[in-house]
C-alpha cells in the first residue's frame, strides 16, 4: 500500500515538471508563496504607506541624478537587491540632473521599514525648498 501511494506520488511529480504552475507545498511541508509583481515606487510615493507581501520585489525610481540612491531603514526587512545607483539619460543641459535614480529590494519578512533618499540641489545652482530634499516611503510587510 506504501508502494503504490509513492508511485502515484512520483507519477504526480513527474507530471508537473513542464506546468509553470509551483508546487503547492514546499520540500517542509509549508505552502510555496506565489511569484510576487513588483511594487514600483516613484516621487508621487513620498510620506505615504504602501502595503506589500512578504517576498514581494520593491523598485524604487527617482527621476532625478541629484537623489542619493534609495536604501533601506532595516535591510532585514527590506533587503537591497543589488547596489543601486544613478543614471543619466539622453542628452540634457549641464546641472539639470536628467536621469533616474534607482534601487531595488526584497521584502524579506514581515515588519515596517521604510524608504529614504536625499538631495541637496534641485537644479543647478538652487537649493531645494523645504520639503524637497528628502523622500521617504513607509513600508507593511506583512
Amino acid at each position: 500500500m506504501l508502494a503504490a501511494a509513492l508511485a502515484v506520488g512520483a507519477v504526480n511529480g513527474c507530471s508537473r515538471s513542464g506546468s509553470s504552475h509551483p508546487p503547492a507545498t514546499s520540500g517542509t511541508g509549508t505552502a510555496a508563496m506565489p511569484p510576487q509583481h513588483p511594487v514600483t515606487l516613484d516621487e508621487h510615493a513620498a510620506g505615504k504607506v504602501v502595503r506589500v507581501h512578504v517576498g514581494a520585489p520593491v523598485l524604487v525610481r527617482l527621476h532625478s541624478t541629484y537623489w542619493s540612491t534609495p536604501a533601506s531603514s532595516d535591510p532585514q526587512i527590506l533587503d537591497p537587491a543589488g547596489k543601486g545607483g544613478s543614471t543619466p539619460t539622453g542628452t540634457c543641459e549641464p546641472g539639470a540632473g536628467c536621469g533616474v535614480a534607482a534601487a531595488d529590494f526584497t521584502a524579506r519578512r514581515t515588519g515596517t521599514a521604510h524608504i529614504f533618499a536625499h538631495r541637496n540641489s534641485c537644479g543647478e545652482a538652487m537649493p531645494c525648498r523645504p520639503g524637497q530634499g528628502s523622500y521617504t516611503v513607509t513600508l507593511e510587510i506583512g
